[in-house]
């Protein structure tokens, strides 16, 4: 690993299809390679979306637990390695909370986009099960419901996700972001990151800020100067050298 003490985060692969980018990882076995590399290159943490044998996204245990367990074995303990539960894969709360139920191998930690529906009761399960929650916080009311929500403090980390397209307008999402879990729970880590092109950007503004922050193909399948990325741990090589972006 690097031996620099900014935090980076490797997102494999998210909804990415070999299409956007031939290096997306989808099988156990090539996510057990994707995470090591990623390591490797600095990552200090791996989040991913484990696919089912159709190659669409899971939340089933078939699809978690051989892909959490290969990559925990490629990893040993020493570094955390997470997956989404994003709503889009089971629409229904009540479905969410059944696929969960079938994990066997357990990751470290799942991100829960705390305003979609069932977050909440979703979060509390992992919790119960030993799965660490890592907040997923879009906009400022999905800050509130999780401030409301008591929980807080039991997260791992904080994510602040403006993902819209345009800079500043991402910028002013993240403000509120912050101005709603100010002064909540300091001690939880806080996560900056954008998505496609305002990835680079806020990379920058996070390290800049001393926040943890993530890349890799999930976010962005090109580097720094716009050309296309070799693979996860290209970018996550290339998000530990800082660049113009930084804001003070």
């Amino acid at each position: 690993m690097s031996g620099s003490s900014h935090f980076v985060k490797a997102c494999l692969n998210g909804a990415r299809r070999v299409e956007d980018h031939p290096g997306v990882p989808r099988s156990p076995a090539e996510l057990a390679v994707a995470a090591r590399d990623a390591v490797a290159a600095g990552a200090s943490a791996i989040h991913m979306h484990p696919r089912d044998t159709t190659g669409a996204e899971s939340l089933d245990g078939s699809a978690i637990s051989p892909a959490v367990a290969a990559v925990k074995a490629a990893l040993g303990d020493d570094v955390g390695v997470g997956v989404s539960t994003g709503a889009w894969f089971l629409p229904d709360p009540a479905d969410r909370l059944a696929a969960v139920a079938t994990w066997t191998d357990l990751p470290d930690f799942a991100s829960v986009n705390i305003h979609e529906d069932g977050a909440v009761d979703l979060a509390r399960t992992l919790l119960d099960m030993g799965v660490g929650v890592e907040a997923g916080l879009w906009h400022a009311e999905g800050a509130r419901i999780l401030v409301d929500s008591g929980l807080t403090h039991r997260c791992t980390r904080l994510l602040i996700e403006p993902l819209v397209q345009d800079l500043s307008s991402a910028l002013v999402l993240a403000q509120e972001i912050e101005h709603e879990i100010a002064g909540v729970a300091p001690d939880v880590p806080r996560l900056l990151h954008g998505y496609g092109v305002t990835s680079w950007p806020i990379v920058d503004i996070a390290l800049d800020r001393g926040l943890q922050t993530r890349v890799g193909l999930e976010d962005t399948v090109v580097g720094r100067d716009g050309s296309p990325a070799a693979d996860n741990a290209d970018l996550v090589r290339q998000a530990l050298t800082q660049g113009p972006h930084t804001l003070r």
